[in-house]
């Protein structure tokens, strides 16, 4: 990108934005807030116990520290993720365009409003999430955020214990740390497939006008058939698509390895664990026009990752075992595709030729 280009994303304008619209957390004293800090960080500890335990990855040789933030501390983290992810593509972008750097400040500044208003309407929802990209000052890969008021506004929303809620959220979000610091080469396979994507955009904009155009009438057409689209879903190429059905796997896998290890769960950890699950799949589902806002984000598709991998991995469990399911994270070539999550035997059968042993007990 040329010194004089300007940035396509205006990120100042992004956290502003952001940190303007994002509804204010539940009250809580600032003892409370403390306690709550330090029992999360608490139940982060003992989840991994767990998440180790149970799934038999060993996370020992890697380093991911936990952070108890606020909303805007998650949204701040979000955008050094947005920006580090989105760079090859910005830059790209701006030196194509840079013959109008009046057009490129204009669009960045429209596009850096848009991305504070979505993370002003994520921050309240997000109870915890790893991010796998970031790289720490002492060499650290990844980190878990924890949002704490989130936490403890679903708490109180859902009426249930607080010490079981909070080990219940830390025991998905630890299954994720545990996936990436076990699985090393896991990190550089994502980004790998997302440096392909970005490597398929095509700013031409007679091409993005006709993406738009089909676009529109999609969404047009799925509002009378019933149709679930969103605009993720329909702002693709062909050649993006490919791609994206891979990400998809990959993150239909992790999700629903997590959402399974963190219903492995029996009372004697998290003694509420039956009436939080209940409570929080009613949670999930969303009502009104949240769920009208949730479909057209794309983000119900995350519903659906949840709940495919979760059918994946209990399949392949009843199949070969915690030990059989554990062959996904040999190697790139061994992970699922996106047909495979659908139907978890085809991946059962190609990489378990041999006759399969049932699973002790």
């Amino acid at each position: 990108m040329s010194a004089e280009a300007p940035p396509m994303v205006d990120w100042a304008l992004a956290r502003s934005t952001a940190t303007r619209l994002v509804k204010p957390g539940p009250a809580i004293s600032a003892d409370g807030a403390l306690a709550t800090v330090a029992e999360l960080r608490d139940a982060a500890s003992r989840a991994e116990r767990y998440v180790t335990e149970v799934t038999g990855l060993d996370a020992s040789s890697g380093h991911a520290p936990v952070l108890v933030v606020d909303r805007a501390g998650w949204i701040q983290a979000n955008l050094d993720a947005f920006r580090m992810l989105l760079t090859p593509l910005t830059d790209l972008a701006a030196d194509k365009l840079t013959s109008s750097p009046r057009a490129v400040s204009l669009g960045s500044r429209v596009t850096g409003a848009e991305v504070g208003v979505l993370l002003s309407y994520l921050a309240p929802k997000v109870l915890g999430q790893f991010d796998p990209f970031w790289t720490g000052p002492d060499g650290a890969q990844g980190r878990l955020l924890l949002v704490a008021p989130n936490v403890v506004e679903i708490e109180r929303v859902l009426r249930v214990p607080a010490s079981d809620f909070r080990l219940w959220v830390c025991l998905h979000e630890e299954t994720h740390r545990v996936q990436f610091t076990a699985v090393p080469w896991l990190r550089d396979h994502l980004l790998g497939l997302i440096g392909r994507l970005i490597a398929t955009a095509d700013l031409d904009n007679g091409v993005l006008g006709q993406v738009v155009r089909e676009a529109v009438r999609r969404i047009a057409e799925g509002v009378r058939t019933g149709e679930e689209l969103s605009v993720v879903d329909l702002v693709q190429t062909p050649a993006q698509r490919v791609i994206v059905d891979e990400i998809t796997a990959v993150m239909s896998l992790l999700e629903g390895h997590a959402d399974v290890v963190m219903d492995s769960v029996g009372p004697e950890v998290v003694p509420s664990v039956a009436q939080i699950r209940a409570k929080f799949d009613v949670r999930r589902q969303g009502q009104g026009p949240d769920k009208i806002i949730r479909r057209l984000l794309g983000l119900d598709a995350k519903m659906r990752q949840y709940r495919d991998g979760a059918a994946f991995c209990r399949h392949v469990l009843d199949e070969v075992g915690m030990d059989g399911l554990n062959r996904v994270w040999t190697s790139p070539d061994t992970l699922p595709s996106r047909a495979e999550i659908a139907n978890p035997q085809l991946w059962v059968i190609r990489n378990h030729p041999e006759p399969a042993t049932p699973p002790a007990g």
